[in-house]
């Protein structure tokens, strides 16, 4: 994992509280959403508030309407959105 994704995903863990997941427990290529059995198991309250916190940190907008957001699926395609605006 990069730097860049152990930050996203340490920002993702701290805003939505997710006590049970650690940066070394991560895998950036993991689904966001769905399953908890094969991914972080998210539901549409933590797109929201992590949509929030991405905002807030980096600037990054996630609108339901852009096409794109609708894909974020995974801390890796995060970090290529905030790397793309950089």
């Amino acid at each position: 994992m990069t730097e860049t994704e152990e930050e996203l995903a340490q920002l993702l863990i701290t805003s939505l509280q997710l006590e049970d997941k650690t940066i070394n427990s991560i895998d950036p290529e993991a689904p966001l959403f769905g399953s908890y059995d094969t991914g972080w198991g998210l539901d549409s309250i933590d797109a929201l508030e992590m949509a929030l916190a991405v905002q807030q940190k980096y600037g990054v907008e996630m609108r339901a309407e852009d096409e794109n957001s609708r894909r974020v699926v995974q801390v890796r395609y995060i970090r290529n959105k905030h790397t793309d605006k950089s």
